[in-house]
């Protein structure tokens, strides 16, 4: 098992909460964003900054993804590619993406995008808070505690 990380937008309050599980844990996690970021040097955390342009993070870690993997994501089209490989994701507001719901979650967002590109809906997600850092840590334990 890995860990695939979306890191072109991942808050830098969760990487410390996810280094700590992984350097714990010695999990091989792998970093994808289209720019460098902060990790720490240590042999089972890496980065890889892929090309720039939209979704090529995305398009690497789908190949990269196999059936046993943890996959950290806010892109809910790329969870759907994911799970449909086997692996399961964790959005860093703590929801699990699995067989389970992932097909409503693509539905339900793909829903809110029409809305918003209508004008119907506008604004985005809150800031991350205590609750959701919280979530985040809790939905990352129980992913690591059925897969290890």
């Amino acid at each position: 098992m890995k860990i695939l990380v979306d890191a072109d937008a991942f808050p830098n309050a969760l990487k410390e909460i996810l280094l700590r599980a992984v350097l714990k844990r010695q999990i091989t996690t792998i970093f994808i964003a289209n720019k460098r970021i902060g990790i720490p040097d240590v042999y089972h955390v890496s980065m890889e900054v892929v090309a720039q342009g939209p979704d090529e993070a995305d398009h690497r870690i789908a190949e990269l993804c196999e059936a046993c993997d943890i996959v950290i994501t806010a892109d809910i089209p790329l969870a759907d590619r994911i799970v449909t490989k086997g692996s399961v994701g964790l959005d860093p507001r703590g929801t699990i993406y699995d067989e389970n719901n992932i097909k409503h979650l693509l539905a339900m967002r793909n829903l809110m995008e029409e809305l918003r590109n209508n004008g119907e809906i506008t604004g985005g997600p809150s800031a991350i808070g205590e609750k959701t850092v919280r979530a985040f840590a809790d939905g990352l334990n129980r992913l690591l505690s059925k897969r290890i």
